[in-house]
């Protein structure tokens, strides 16, 4: 489900990029007009695509603001920390190793004889 919503938010926020990029800004120009020269806001009407594209965005930033709280709500729900990736399955535990397969451990080895001081 968190990978879900992940997924979910970055295409979003793709999204959300693209039509911020392709809004016109002050000068009446934007990434939109570029492609299409002077007539590219005649594509979307006579009032251009400013309406359509600022419904666009509000929509998209609504979404994408949801997504975020979603996924805080399952981590907060999963009682894990922001920085911790999410565990997919628990390890299963170890089988108990037999006795009498274990070795016995080595004997410490002897110290070395002091040298004599002159």
């Amino acid at each position: 489900m968190s990978s879900l919503l992940i997924t979910l938010n970055v295409i979003i926020s793709l999204l959300l990029i693209g039509t911020i990029l392709l809004q016109p800004g002050t000068k009446g120009g934007g990434l939109g007009s570029a492609f299409g020269g002077g007539g590219a806001n005649t594509a979307f009407g006579a009032q251009g695509a400013a309406p359509i594209l600022s419904k666009i965005t509000y929509w998209l930033a609504g979404a994408f603001f949801i997504t975020l709280l979603c996924i805080e709500y399952r981590i907060i729900v999963e009682n894990r920390s922001v920085l911790e990736k999410p565990v997919a399955t628990k390890a299963a535990p170890a089988k108990p190793v037999a006795p009498s397969s274990v070795p016995a451990p080595a004997p410490a080895p002897a110290p070395a004889p002091a040298l004599p001081q002159k």
